[in-house]
This record gives C-alpha cells, sequence and structure tokens, in this order.
C-alpha cells in the first residue's frame, strides 16, 4: 500500500507541475505510469481525478475573473449582461466561443481518443510536433498587437479555440496549442497565458465530470486515502507552477519547454520502441 501512495504523489506532483506549462501533462502522466507499471482503468480515473486539483488552483488564482463572471441576480436579463458585458475580462462569451469547438471534438471523437491515442509513441510523436511547432512559432518575426487580455476580440477566441483542439493529441498539450495559436494571432505571451489558464477551466472540468462518470464503478473505498492525498498534492504544485510559469514566461519564452518538448519525445520513442 505505500508504493501506492508513493506511486501517487510522484503521478500527482508530475500532474501539479505539466498541467498547466505546455509540456503536455497527459503525455507525462502517460509516460510515467507506464514506467511506474500504474495503468489500467483505476490508473486512469486517478489522473483524471487529480487534474480537479489543478483546476481548483487556477480557480482561486483567477477568483476575480471567474466572481465577474456570475450575474448579480438570477434573472435571465442578468445573466445575458453578464455574459455579453460582464465585468470579467475575458468575458463569458470569450470563453464559450474559445471551448465550444474542443467541447464539440471531444463529443464525437470521444471512444477513438480513448482506444487509439493514448499509446507511449504517440505520446512521443506529440511531445515532438508541439515542441517543433512552439520553436518555430517563436522564431517567427512577429509583431505583437495585442498587450492586455481585455484585448482578445471574440473572432480571436473563437480561433484560439479552433487551435486548442489540437489537444485531442497527446502529447501536442492543450495549453501549447492555445498559447502557439495565441502568438500567431500577434497576442503577447503574458494575456494569452492568461486567457489559456482561465478557458482551461470548464474544458477540464466538463473533461474531468464526464470521465468520473465512466468510470467511479471501478473505485473502492480504500481508494479514498490516495486519491484524496493526489487531488491536494496536484493543487498545490498546480498553484505554484502557474506562478512561476507567469513569472518566467515573458523572459525565457516557449522555445526552452519546446527543446524540452524533443528531448523528452525522442528519449521516450528510443525506450519504447527498443
Amino acid at each position: 500500500m505505500l508504493i501506492l501512495y508513493l506511486k501517487a504523489i510522484l503521478i500527482a506532483v508530475v500532474e501539479g507541475l505539466t498541467e498547466f506549462i505546455p509540456v503536455s501533462s497527459t503525455g507525462h502522466m502517460i509516460l510515467l505510469g507506464n514506467f511506474l507499471q500504474y495503468t489500467g482503468e483505476k490508473a486512469a480515473t486517478f489522473e483524471i481525478f487529480i487534474q480537479a486539483g489543478a483546476i481548483l488552483a487556477v480557480v482561486i488564482i483567477y477568483k476575480s475573473v471567474f466572481l465577474g463572471l456570475l450575474p448579480s441576480t438570477g434573472t435571465p436579463r442578468a445573466f445575458l449582461k453578464s455574459l455579453f458585458n460582464g465585468e470579467s475580462h475575458p468575458t463569458g462569451l470569450h470563453i464559450l466561443l474559445s471551448i465550444a469547438p474542443i467541447m464539440a471534438v471531444g463529443f464525437f471523437l470521444y471512444k477513438i481518443i480513448k482506444t487509439s491515442l493514448f499509446s507511449p509513441i504517440v505520446v512521443s510523436f506529440g511531445l515532438i510536433a508541439g515542441g517543433l511547432l512552439m520553436v518555430v512559432v517563436e522564431l517567427i518575426p512577429i509583431r505583437p498587437s495585442i498587450e492586455r487580455i481585455e484585448d482578445i476580440s471574440y473572432r480571436q477566441s473563437f480561433l484560439i479555440g479552433l487551435g486548442q483542439c489540437l489537444a485531442i493529441w497527446p502529447g501536442m498539450s492543450r495549453s501549447g496549442s492555445t498559447m502557439i495559436t495565441g502568438l500567431l494571432l500577434g497576442i503577447k505571451h503574458k494575456p494569452i497565458a492568461d486567457f489559456s489558464f482561465i478557458i482551461a477551466v470548464p474544458v477540464m472540468f466538463a473533461a474531468v465530470f464526464f470521465d468520473i462518470l465512466k468510470s467511479w464503478r471501478f473505485l473502492e473505498i480504500r481508494d479514498i486515502g490516495y486519491f484524496g492525498i493526489g487531488f491536494f498534492v496536484a493543487f498545490l504544485v498546480a498553484w505554484a507552477s502557474i506562478k512561476w510559469f507567469l513569472r518566467v514566461l515573458t523572459r525565457i519564452r516557449l522555445i526552452p519547454f519546446g527543446i524540452y518538448r524533443i528531448i523528452l519525445g525522442c528519449i521516450s520513442l528510443w525506450i519504447f520502441l527498443t
């Protein structure tokens, strides 16, 4: 049982570290799970559950944004006002436009994604492809025109949402896909990172809720302990990871993360193909 708790803590640390920086948390957990020989339905359920801890970290860091999305009263008019012209930035409509594409793709391709794409080899190629894209995008001489998250338009929100669909390929990274798209649209690093973290909440919440509904039957009373520890560890590490990433992003940009992804992808290919 002690070994199981140690594995849970290690996986939760990796989840918290990688969920919101552009290196693919899903890819890391698939590779780590295979390395630790912690696989199967219950392992997949655990990995899904601890993502809720990472989501909580974003909600707390950006609590003013999410509180601003709430209508002042329960009337339909107040709801529409908060959606189209709320106090928060991005508004609810920005968020809806940015999550609609991946929600639709995820709904229709759920079985294909789960049964065909979650393998170490697929993840390795995703890590390499995403890393190359990050390096190339950073080297393109694009002059950013959007300096604040408040200046991101509805059109740009939808295009970022389309780019986010690349994240259905495990290893590509949801945050990496949105940031690459945002940079190509002329948005500076800090606002697109903030936007990426905020729109992650409804996407991840929907994915976690949907997966838990499908896999709750694999859980037992004895699982509560290490599931709870995993949730708490993922929350703490994700909170620290987001704070660190936002602090260093404007200085180091995405190239170091891209290089790391390429190296990790090549090493994992070598391990799993030999």
